[in-house]
């Protein structure tokens, strides 16, 4: 369907024209009548189906989009003086409502609405001056919006239309009694939108809560990939997945890579590795500065972008184009997730590739993620394994590896390095004495006897440390 008939304003269509958009996508078609109606809604969508142009346009249209509101600088100065915040959209990550405030930016870009955007990790004072300016619309974490309500800079009282996007995701992150909090600062006379990839029984719970007779819209079955991202599994043990990725890599031609690491240990663990092995890679996780990650996400979306391994917080809702391969380098507890890490490459209708790399204790979730998306995965068999080496020399590896107990002999982790030789006192030929001499030489003899004890003790505890023991 054409934008043109669903019954935004002339200012949203010039902007919709401009970014070059002609056909609205299924959810876009669904969910924007209904918002434009006043009508509470809970849309679930898979990523990169234009979820937030769905609730975007609508939000603009109602907020008084197009009526020409007067632009000489006194009015706009008095205009300033009296806004209130009227919307509110919450999202999980940094990134995501960075992109959601950039895109209320782009297609309100014909009206006189101010959009704002908060988060943490960065210097509150700009994102204050922001709001002291006044503004009708605000994106925000969580954590952040919460200090700033503490500190009396943010005021909700106002709010019209209320956006929970990737809700199942805030609540995954241990959100929910932040939002009960945010939710109840607002008017109960409100309009509440509901957006995410997935729509587990427990977000329909509290979504009863919190909508009146919500409009349900659901474009794609609950977590389905979208068919145009070619699945597939490898089977390989833990201690052989760094040596199949770097083949992977080095092996596979693609634009832009995405490796999905479960922990921010492990995603900087990845990324050492693939240096070392000649690869460029970096790593994006909640350890990194809002500088630092804006940074590697403009590098990513360059010509010559590196590899990013990333842990499902820092990625979520990430919205770069032309990824072409999705990597998982460990398969995600909960099924879910491995939805929306393949929903970041095949976007708008492109092709992509999802592997995933399973080991034995990861069968049971491989189960899950088919039963949940109704698929087999199809498992690859080729030469790749052939790349990797083989058992026997793994354990002799890691046999090797193990810390041994400092012996006289050369340590093998240390060629040519022998244990240093415990103190010992040498023996001498005994010569006939007098009396005297006989109780002088068994005083000497019992203290020789003390030191050689210390210094026995001493020698065994330092010994280890030849070798890199303690």
């Amino acid at each position: 369907m054409s934008f043109e008939n669903l019954g935004l304003s002339q200012s949203l269509l010039r902007a919709i024209r401009d970014e070059g958009y002609g056909t609205a996508t299924p959810i876009q078609t669904q969910a924007i009548p209904s918002v434009l109606e006043g009508r509470d809604l809970m849309g679930c969508a898979q990523t990169g189906t234009g979820k937030t142009a769905a609730f975007a346009l609508p939000t603009l249209h109602k907020l008084g989009a197009g009526n020409g509101r007067p632009s000489d600088s006194r009015n706009k100065r008095s205009m300033a003086r009296t806004r209130s915040i009227r919307t509110l959209i919450l999202a999980p990550t940094r990134e995501l409502a960075a992109q959601i405030a950039a895109s209320f930016s782009r297609y309100g870009r014909f009206t006189e609405l101010r959009t704002a955007v908060i988060y943490g990790g960065v210097s509150q004072n700009p994102q204050v001056q922001a709001l002291k300016k006044g503004i009708d619309i605000l994106v925000a974490t969580p954590g952040r919006l919460l200090d700033l309500m503490n500190q009396r800079y943010v005021d909700l009282t106002k709010i019209e239309i209320l956006i929970l996007d990737e809700a199942d995701q805030m609540l995954d992150m241990g959100f929910l009694p932040d939002l009960r909090r945010i939710v109840a600062a607002t008017p109960q006379q409100r309009q509440t939108l509901m957006f995410s990839a997935t729509m587990p029984d427990e977000i329909r719970r509290l979504a009863s809560r919190w909508l009146r007779s919500p409009k349900q819209v659901q474009v794609t079955p609950v977590s389905s990939p979208v068919d145009s991202v070619k699945q597939s599994v490898y089977f390989v043990e833990s201690r052989h997945k760094p040596q199949l990725l770097t083949y992977y890599l080095q092996s596979t031609a693609g634009e832009r890579t995405l490796v999905f690491a479960r922990t921010k240990h492990g995603a900087d663990k990845i990324v050492k590795h693939l240096v070392r092995s000649g690869i460029r890679a970096t790593a994006i996780h909640g350890n990194k500065s809002q500088s630092a990650r804006t940074r590697i996400l403009e590098q990513f979306k360059s010509q010559t972008p590196p590899v990013l391994v990333a842990t499902d917080v820092a990625a979520r809702g990430l919205d770069v184009e032309a990824v072409s391969h999705v990597i998982n380098y460990e398969l995600p507890e909960v099924p879910e997730i491995y939805v929306h890490r393949v929903g970041r490459t095949g976007r708008a209708g492109a092709s992509g590739i999802a592997t995933s790399f399973c080991g034995s204790d990861e069968r049971g979730r491989l189960k899950q993620i088919e039963r949940l998306t109704r698929r087999s995965i199809l498992v690859e068999q080729d030469q790749s394994t052939d790349a990797l080496p083989s058992q026997s020399s793994s354990r002799s590896s890691d046999t090797a590896s193990r810390p041994q107990k400092a012996t006289g002999k050369t340590h093998p982790g240390h060629k040519g390095r022998a244990a240093r030789p415990r103190h010992t006192v040498q023996k001498t030929e005994a010569k006939p004495q007098s009396s005297k001499g006989r109780r002088s030489k068994r005083r000497h003899g019992r203290t020789a006897a003390r030191k050689q004890t210390v210094a026995q003790s001493t020698n065994e505890d330092k010994e280890p440390n030849a070798f890199g023991g303690h």
